[in-house]
């Protein structure tokens, strides 16, 4: 879910990133285009490092999904070794039946 509003809001600055363009040549020497091109930079920064951050929630929602699956298949053995702790308890107690029946006769 975190990776893909993640990717979201990336796509969304890329394409705003997009969609202003290019201005012409001979606007570049203005101090608005100066401006500008100060606005560009920290915005291409800002995308870098949103990029990086979502590479890194990326890697770790990996490492979470993988620590997950490892206490699920641990968790999965502890029931399978309750269920046959159970089993032989249940024979324990059909065993101790059976020789109170024979101790009555």
């Amino acid at each position: 879910m975190k990776k893909s509003i993640t990717l979201s809001l990336v796509l969304a600055a890329s394409l705003g990133l997009a969609a202003c363009g290019e201005k012409k040549a001979d606007e570049a020497a203005t101090p608005e285009a100066t401006t500008e091109a100060t606005t560009e930079g920290a915005a291409d920064g800002a995308m870098a490092a949103a990029e990086g951050t979502a590479d890194a929630t990326a890697a770790a929602a990996g490492e979470a999904a993988d620590a997950a699956t490892g206490a699920a298949d641990k968790a999965g053995e502890a029931a399978d070794k309750a269920a046959a702790a159970t089993k032989d308890a249940k024979e324990a107690v059909d065993t101790a039946k059976a020789a109170v029946e024979e101790a009555k006769k």
